[in-house]
């Protein structure tokens, strides 16, 4: 990803003979089950992937994502859908699924108001039956680095423009940085049903897993609204199992951005050890 955009405008489907392209569907089957092969389910062991085709024929991974928490483990679906709004792209041609949509997934697609879907397939929802031909996979990566505590809290603050916030209007921006120096962003990305919505954090950390860019080494955070604003507990708990040791920035405003530990924003964090196999 270069710069930062603004979301694409969203929009209802089209629909005519819903006859998909079966080579089309083929493709986005493939990738989806490529894409369950990133997760990370050390609790379940139950891999589930999925690929938003977009409408330039690019492609955005999913996968999912446990928690020792059980509760905070993220779909496959909301971390696709998540990574989408931190890349500035909600211009959605179909989602595809490594399995069947449930009925449950079913409703959170769509309770989104600005889209109509319609699941031809049983792993497959689409906005139109005119899909373009999958082409490269996006990259929800930021060309810009860090020189600073200072610099990675500003592109955290410009990230937090991509945040969707229709209910709490509080949006946030994270950056991560990895050992191997990717740069992700996150944002927080709501909806309708409040147990579904995902935290900055809890975005960029998830985009990690999926596209498999290692474990975060930095990870600055800005709540526009309220500076020394500090990740929740949900988060907390995420970054404590899936980044120990990297370092949290937290956006203090005009004063110097804070520097945080994982065991001091965490103590004794539950690492779900005595659950795994």
């Amino acid at each position: 990803m270069g710069g930062l955009m603004a979301a694409s405008t969203t929009r209802r489907g089209v629909y005519s003979s819903m006859q998909i392209n079966p080579q089309i569907v083929s493709i986005l089957d493939r990738l989806a089950l490529q894409a369950a092969s990133m997760s990370y389910t050390p609790y379940s062991g139950k891999a589930e992937g999925v690929v938003v085709l977009l409408e330039d024929g690019a492609v955005v991974n999913g996968c999912r994502v446990e928690n020792a928490s059980f509760q905070l483990s993220v779909s496959a679906l909301i971390n696709a859908w998540s990574t989408l709004h931190a890349a500035g792209r909600v211009d959605v041609a179909a989602i595809a699924q490594n399995r069947p949509y449930t009925e449950g997934e079913k409703a959170w697609l769509q309770a989104m108001n600005e889209f109509e879907w319609l699941f031809p397939t049983p792993t497959l929802a689409v906005l139109s039956d005119d899909l373009p031909e999958p082409s490269e996979t996006l990259l929800p990566l930021l060309d810009q680095d860090m020189d600073s505590a200072a610099s990675g809290i500003a592109l955290a603050r410009d990230i937090a423009g991509l945040a969707h916030t229709p209910q709490s209007n509080f949006p946030v921006g994270c950056v991560v940085r990895t050992a191997d120096g990717h740069v992700v962003p996150g944002v927080n990305v709501e909806h309708e049903d409040w147990a579904n919505i995902l935290c900055a954090e809890r975005n960029a950390l998830s985009t990690l897993i999926a596209y498999g860019f290692g474990p975060a080494s930095e990870i600055w955070v800005a709540c526009i609204k309220e500076p020394g604003g500090t990740p929740c507990g949900a988060c907390r708990q995420f970054i404590a199992e899936l980044a120990p040791d990297a370092t949290v920035w937290i956006d203090m405003g005009d004063a110097a951005p804070r520097s945080i530990s994982v065991p001091e924003l965490l103590p004794g964090a539950f690492t779900g050890a005595g659950l795994r196999p």
